[in-house]
């Protein structure tokens, strides 16, 4: 396949302009970006962004600069503005089709290569300068369309699927209030109690890098990283031998929560333990919540009631500790009811591991098809 330099593929758009007022409304950052996925979920500010700001067209792709590792990818849902950590790209149509040219630039094989040429410590970042003498494979004009074609009726299919879980993890939580109530208010009239009298917790394992075994021996750990979705994910997987206490094993039924993480979006992020087929225990800042309620309180820990008890002065909760849990109290229905609502629950999540395999597969034929053509 012929080589050219990334200036030779990507128009780098670099039209800027200084924030009004009506321009929060139509306002993108990075954060607005979600790594793997080109359609924009969330936009605008509340207030007018500071300093200028890159001018976007619908239909422009979207490339963070900054911290690129994050490898998030955007096409321009509307005009409006984009950070100035980022890059607003165009296709230069003699060279690219423009259908194929959003998924060329989240491909891996273009970030990847991308990535190589950040600089900087501590929020790395890629200079066109460099980026424009880049050199990268195309193929023929006529593959590309080819390809896009394909790979974009797999996205379609891949949002479809990602739709059907929001709407899977809605139907639990409407299942929630119809046999619980508003939690909050405590509309069906429980009886109200401190979770430390139907629960105990604590937290996990802190181990040494030394601790670390080969992948498939030693003990299990989980970790953030196996929280996705409400579920737990077995991949990317620590092993660790070392001397573990008992009661840092986990059982069926317990519930797992992310207690700290680097971003503080995780934090709180909960997973059912469920399929335990081997030793298993959780990291450091990560804890257990074991309770013959579990079905009932998984579903609780997602609620806004939940957040606001543990809610500090500041918006963002960064982190989550005993003595937080201890001050939470909750209306505690009848243990009948619960059984009932942890059926339910069950085969709701099952749908969700379900949803989340064709997801997994799908993304795995996607990446191969690029892979053969672009390498």
């Amino acid at each position: 396949m012929p080589k050219y330099r990334f200036e030779e593929i990507a128009i780098n758009s670099t039209e800027k302009k200084k924030p009004t007022e009506e321009d929060k409304y139509t306002y993108l950052g990075l954060e607005h970006l979600d790594s793997g996925c080109l359609t924009v979920k969330r936009y605008g500010s509340d207030v007018a962004p500071i300093g200028e700001k890159l001018v976007m067209k619908k239909g422009d792709v979207l490339f963070g600069k900054r911290r690129a590792y994050q490898k998030k990818v955007a096409i321009a849902p509307f005009d409006g503005i984009f950070s100035a950590h980022g890059m607003v790209l165009r296709p230069r149509e003699e060279v690219i089709d423009k259908d194929f040219f959003p998924l060329f630039i989240s491909s891996d094989y273009f970030l990847d290569a991308a990535i190589k040429l950040s600089v900087g410590s501590l929020s790395p970042t890629i200079n066109w300068k460099d980026l424009k003498n880049l050199e990268l494979e195309l193929p023929s004009i006529e593959e590309q369309r080819t390809l896009a074609s394909v790979l974009w009726a797999m996205n379609d299919t891949k949002e479809a699927y990602k739709k059907l879980l929001i709407k899977t993890e809605e139907l639990v939580k409407s299942q929630f209030i119809e046999l619980f109530g508003d939690a909050e208010k405590n509309t069906k009239g429980f009886p109200v109690k401190p979770l430390s009298k139907i629960s105990t917790y604590w937290n996990g394992l802190t181990y040494k890098p030394t601790d670390v075994v080969e992948s498939g021996e030693g003990i299990l750990v989980l970790r953030s990283s196996n929280i996705q979705n409400g579920s737990l994910l077995f991949e990317d997987n620590v092993y660790v031998a070392c001397e573990i206490k008992e009661k840092l094993l986990v059982q069926e039924n317990d519930i797992l929560m992310c207690s700290r993480n680097g971003s503080a979006a995780l934090v709180g992020k909960t997973a059912l333990i469920k399929g335990i087929t081997e030793p298993t225990t959780f990291g450091a800042f990560m804890m257990i919540i074991r309770s013959e309620y579990y079905s009932y309180l998984k579903t609780f820990f997602e609620m806004p009631a939940f957040r606001k008890q543990i809610s500090t002065s500041t918006s963002t909760i960064n982190q989550i500790t005993g003595a937080m849990l201890n001050a939470v109290k909750l209306p505690v229905p009848d243990l009948a009811l619960v059984q009932r609502f942890a059926v339910f629950l069950e085969q709701s999540d099952k749908s969700k591991f379900e949803l989340e395999q064709s997801i997994a597969e799908l993304d795995a034929t996607y990446k191969k098809i690029i892979a053969d053509y672009l390498g």
